[in-house]
């Protein structure tokens, strides 16, 4: 039973073709050099590849379910009725004994002169896990499969295509990378981390900071590819002793340059795609960590089959960023890359649903409708950097400004003039009169080839007098700016330098010296001071030859140091002194006395310095020793020292005296 009329499958390619032109209308990118037509429809190519019997005979009791009836359709069983088969039509069909030259001889190599043309171009290998998709896209040392023999015949071709004499210079790069669990991966440079997949305002998908290496020769890239193979991520698991866990996808870059006028560049992009397998966990026996690697592919490859069904049915919305993976084949399913897609097959029953899920897949990409366009740019030719030192850059041309623009002609009879400069020497809108003759005559006959040949381009040397004359007041009107700015310059440079003469000779003591000079000094103690009462003033004050005792503060004193010591200021202290009488003195010692002798350890403590610890040691002195001679003998108790004698005295001489009681302190 055929998979669908003829005439129900030419209207779903009409609807496919037409849905996908009006979808792509706005992702396609015609050539910059202003074309204006549609690029013409480029439709996905799609080949199956079936492997042979893992063991290499195909045993009674298990037939192949999959049978190939010509170079581009085959057949399998029908789970719904084994009387019947269903038929599939592809554009090639590779069985059991094909090799690896057969596929890439038949599907792969003839894209390869797209890239160039300026064109990109894609190969995915797509399939369940076990089918032999890295076997096609690696191979072995014996079989070598897509990728080596694609990168070996293309470097071949961009040997012959650049080499010396011919139009077009061209340069190759490759970048290898890794989406494993939903994470962008460089595989050259795997300390880089997960990497962000962008899209300029051309629609240009790129990654910042993916490694590029050139590459001129294959061991260039076997030296490059070998290393980071090894960084990508397998796993065993019950179908597959080496099963890859992540999607592997190799760029590479070729670039041209043309050699001469008009200085086109072209840039063409190979994607090499090994697409992780499809997993039934429960054949596969994943657990843990392979579990969740399996349902980040699944989940990756059902986003790819919703990018599909929505390029066929011409849905507003392609769910490109829905997945990492299908956001970089953004330019390969319904872009402008002329796409091969490799699905590859297993013989064994046991494999019957992944097999038809996978024909099933590759019938629908197939209908995709990309459309490959020229990915070309003109830009004016630029002549190298020419070093010249600030002298010679900011050098008034003097000589250049007095020549007038009748002798910019080519054939101009005067006589050659020196250049004024280096500058002017060296310049690319250096007067042809001031070349050396061989050179001219080289120039001249060189824009006599490209006019006999028919050049679209600009003639190197027949610039129109009125351009010439408008770039050459452009270049005089910089050279007067540079000059003004230099005369600027030297104004303020002799500004500064009077200014700095000035403030020399008016140097001012009292300026503020840098922070870096000034001493930090400690917090200084709190200054303490007695009260004292009225009344004792007023009878001091009645009292003829009575003096009145009070705090007199003796002053500040501040020492300024010159500017050219750079040492800090010093500030005295200020000082307080106690002024009183000696009657007022030998009065509070005597109230001291009659406390210390008669007093109980409560009167005491109402003495400054004298606590209840204090208090009980001289009364029990006193009871031992007998009373207190004079007010000194405080000493001989245990406990108190001449310093705190001495504190003792000064805060309550004046409080008794003046019949004052203090509390403790």
């Amino acid at each position: 039973m055929a998979a669908g009329g003829s005439t129900q499958q030419r209207r779903r390619e009409m609807a496919a073709a037409s849905a996908a032109a009006i979808s792509g209308a706005g992702r396609c990118r015609l050539s910059k050099i202003g074309a204006t037509r549609r690029p013409p429809p480029a439709r996905v190519r799609v080949a199956v590849r079936l492997r042979p019997f893992v063991d290499g005979t195909a045993g009674a009791s298990d037939p192949p379910c999959v049978r190939g009836m010509d170079s581009c359709s085959l057949e399998i069983a029908n789970w719904r009725n084994h009387q019947e088969t269903l038929k599939y039509q592809f554009d090639a069909f590779y069985g059991e004994r094909s090799t690896q030259q057969d596929i890439y001889a038949g599907s792969v190599q003839p894209i390869l002169r797209h890239l160039l043309e300026g064109q990109n171009a894609s190969v995915l290998a797509y399939g369940p896990t076990g089918a032999g998709k890295t076997h096609t896209m690696l191979g072995s040392p014996e079989q070598p499969g897509v990728i080596p023999r694609a990168l070996m015949d293309l470097l071949q071709l961009t040997r012959e295509e650049g080499a010396e004499g011919r139009p077009w210079a061209l340069s190759v790069t490759m970048s290898y990378l890794e989406i494993y669990q939903e994470k962008v991966l460089d595989l050259l440079d795997p300390a880089s981390g997960d990497l962000v997949i962008r899209e300029d305002c051309r629609g240009t998908i790129l990654i910042p900071g993916l490694t590029q290496k050139p590459i001129t020769s294959f061991a260039d890239f076997e030296r490059h590819f070998l290393p980071a193979s090894r960084n990508r991520t397998v796993g065993a698991t019950r179908l597959n002793q080496r099963s890859s866990r992540s999607h592997a996808v190799l760029l590479v870059k070729v670039d041209q340059r043309e050699r001469l006028a008009p200085f086109r560049q072209r840039e063409g992009k190979l994607y090499l795609i090994d697409l992780a397998g499809s997993e039934d966990n429960r054949r596969t026996g994943n657990k843990g960590l392979r579990l969740k690697e399996s349902g980040a592919i699944n989940t990756s490859l059902f986003v790819l089959g919703k990018v599909v069904d929505a390029l066929n049915q011409g849905l507003p919305r392609v769910p490109y960023r829905d997945s990492k993976l299908t956001r970089l084949l953004q330019d390969s399913l319904g872009g402008s890359a002329h796409s091969i897609l490799i699905a590859n097959i297993a013989p064994e029953r046991r494999f019957y649903l992944d097999t038809v899920s996978a024909l099933n897949f590759a019938a629908r990409s197939k209908e995709v409708i990309n459309r490959p366009f020229t990915n070309e740019s003109l830009q004016p030719y630029v002549l190298g950097p020419v070093k010249l030192s600030q002298k010679e850059l900011l050098g008034p041309p003097e000589a250049k400004r007095a020549r007038g623009p009748e002798e910019e002609e080519i054939g101009s009879p005067e006589p050659m003039a020196a250049p004024a400069s280096a500058s002017q020497k060296l310049s690319p809108l250096q007067k042809l009169s001031s070349m050396d003759p061989a050179m001219l005559e080289r120039l001249l006959s060189l824009d006599r080839l490209l006019a006999s040949q028919g050049s679209q381009g600009a003639p190197l040397l027949s610039t129109p007098k009125r351009e010439r004359m408008v770039l050459m007041k452009t270049v005089e009107e910089k050279d007067l700016e540079i000059e003004r700015l230099k005369t600027k310059q030297k104004e303020l440079e002799a500004k500064m330098l009077a200014q700095k003469a000035e403030e020399k000779e008016n140097h001012c003591p009292t300026m503020l010296r840098p922070l870096s000079h000034r001493t930090v000094t400690g917090a200084k103690p709190l200054k303490k001071a007695v009260v004292m009462p009225l009344q004792l003033i007023q009878e001091q004050a009645a009292s003829p030859n009575a003096e009145i005792h009070i705090l007199k503060n003796k002053g500040r004193k501040r020492k300024l140091e010159s500017l050219d010591a750079l040492e800090p200021e010093e500030k005295a202290e200020d000082c307080w002194e106690l002024q009183i009488s000696p009657e007022l003195l030998a009065h509070g010692r005597q109230k001291i006395l009659d406390l210390l002798n008669e007093g109980s350890a409560r009167d005491l403590r109402s003495l400054q310095r004298i606590g209840p610890k204090k208090a009980q040691l001289i009364v029990g002195w006193r009871e031992l020793h007998g009373p207190f001679s004079q007010v000194e003998d405080l000493e001989r108790v245990e406990g108190i020292t001449g310093k705190q004698m001495e504190s003792f005295l000064k805060a309550n001489i004046l409080g008794l005296a003046a019949g004052q009681r203090c509390g403790p302190s």
